[in-house]
């Protein structure tokens, strides 16, 4: 029981370590705790280990996601349960892990690959609570220029291996090696990765009507529209959030002219999220559609990663007369795309993601490999900033400024209502609308020609991480073994 509410404790603590509250390299200390708790079960039972697993995820899944409620509250339990299920099985892997020679190394690796593969699966996985979101605003953000997202995890889960070992071990060494991992990361160097031209780009948030899918059809339009009539300067492109427009911009002739016309009078492109007409009736993308003064343009990008029960319902044909809310609420499945995105807009190539993409090392890596020079994000938080506080856009947010840092590039995110603003490639706010209010943030953005290592060779780092954590629960292995009478 003492285990339990140890790890039930840990988790909790690793939930403060994301925003609202954010507490710097709190993460990396819950992390050393959780491990210490894990080699104290190397004579338990599966069942316990699992059990431990199972109370820290619930702790930490819980609070940290607790703005699913917005979407449903047995989305949240379920998405909870599913998600502390795999830190359960991680649980597992680590208690063997943790015994090989120089645990530390092939440990953090294990907590890394856990973190991938809950990333990836069931459906599109759910990348959300990595050790690497909270390496913002420290010393560790310089790591993630170099050696991308999934490498500064585990350097801040070695991190987290070594202080246990100078503490329960008192060994000075290895506190050099632990201290030496963010003074290095504090001068690595970050910013624009080979700048070139200037642009200006405005980032309009046209709110929204009322509480989140309680207003008219074409409403939640004619607020974007409204707001981008506002604009008085130059401009060369204008980017509308995601959802900005419920009406197909392509083939609702009403839509389309009211855009054109903005275009023009604009002189710059729009990038319009838009939800468009899918291949049937019962189907639909979720899609950035440019729109100039001649009109949409032909190519698209499509939303990557819809979400499973909020924007498509898997299994629908086996749970809709179950839930009559699927059908009622999604009476259309988002098809995804299976493409990086990425736009020339008046001479400046734009990568694109829609909301979750950001969050999936594929699609920010694959819009830099297609040439984008800075990136955008396109989001609909609105059901989430009608929630409570606005958590699940804060998180968001410092996912998009990692992402800054990361490919050593400007990032802009716009919202329906809210957060919208702009990114250097430092990661510092260069400018932010307030939340739930009519907005426009407009600023100057460099282009970058070039890319960093992160985005060269992240996946390289990623595939080395994957055979360390199996190399390190076979070490573990052998040497319990060894040790046995």
């Amino acid at each position: 029981m003492r285990r339990l509410l140890a790890a039930a404790l840990l988790g909790v603590a690793s939930a403060a370590a994301f925003e609202p509250l954010a507490l710097p390299g709190l993460m990396v200390v819950t992390v050393a705790g959780y491990l210490y708790l894990v080699r104290t079960l190397r004579d338990d039972s599966v069942g316990r280990v699992l059990a431990v697993g199972f109370v820290f995820g619930l702790a930490f899944m819980g609070p940290l996601i607790w703005w699913m409620n917005a979407v449903d509250p047995w989305a949240w339990v379920t998405l909870v349960a599913i998600e502390a299920l795999f830190l359960a099985l991680i649980t597992w892997v680590l208690r063997v892990a943790v015994w090989a020679p120089y645990w530390p190394v092939w440990a953090a690796a294990v907590w890394t690959a856990g973190e991938q593969v809950r990333g990836a699966f069931p459906l599109s996985g759910f990348p959300w609570g990595r050790l690497a979101h909270t390496a913002i605003d420290t010393p560790l953000e310089g790591w993630v220029r170099l050696v991308a997202l999934p490498a500064t995890s585990w350097l801040m889960a070695l991190l987290a291996g070594l202080l246990v070992v100078a503490v329960t071990e008192r060994r000075a060494l290895v506190l050099v090696a632990a201290i030496a991992i963010p003074a290095i990361g504090a001068v690595l160097p970050i910013g624009i990765a080979d700048g070139g031209e200037t642009k200006t780009l405005a980032v309009v948030q046209g709110n929204t009507p009322g509480p989140f899918l309680q207003w008219p059809r074409a409403a939640i339009f004619r607020l974007q529209v409204a707001e981008t009539e506002r604009i008085d300067q130059p401009v060369d492109v204008v980017i509308w959030p995601e959802n900005g427009s419920d009406l197909d911009v392509r083939s609702n002739e009403y839509a389309r002219e009211e855009v054109i016309a903005l275009s023009r009078r604009l002189g710059a492109p729009i990038l319009v999220g838009a939800i468009l007409d899918g291949p049937t009736d019962d189907t639909a993308y979720n899609a950035s559609v440019l729109v100039d003064e001649n009109g949409p343009r032909d190519d698209l990008y499509l939303k990557q990663y819809p979400v499973p029960y909020g924007e498509y319902v898997p299994f629908r044909a086996q749970l809709g007369s179950l839930v009559p809310r699927f059908d009622r609420d999604i009476p259309r499945d988002i098809v995804a795309g299976d493409e990086a995105g990425a736009m020339t807009l008046d001479g400046l190539t734009i990568g694109l993601t829609i909301c979750w993409d950001i969050a999936y090392d594929g699609a920010v890596h694959g819009a830099v490999d297609l040439g984008a020079e800075v990136l955008a994000v396109q989001t609909s938080n609105a059901s989430f900033m009608d929630f409570g506080r606005g958590v699940q856009p804060q998180q968001q947010w410092a996912i998009s400024r990692l992402r800054a840092i990361e490919t050593g590039r400007w990032v802009t995110v716009a919202s329906t209502n809210g957060i919208s603003g702009i990114v250097d490639p430092h990661g510092r706010v260069e400018g932010r609308a307030p939340v739930k209010e009519p907005a426009t943030v407009v600023a100057e953005v460099q282009a970058a020609h070039g890319t960093t290592p992160a985005t060269r060779r992240g996946s390289g780092w990623t595939m080395v991480i994957y055979v360390m954590s199996v190399a390190g629960w076979a070490l573990g292995k052998w040497k319990l073994r060894t040790e046995r009478p």
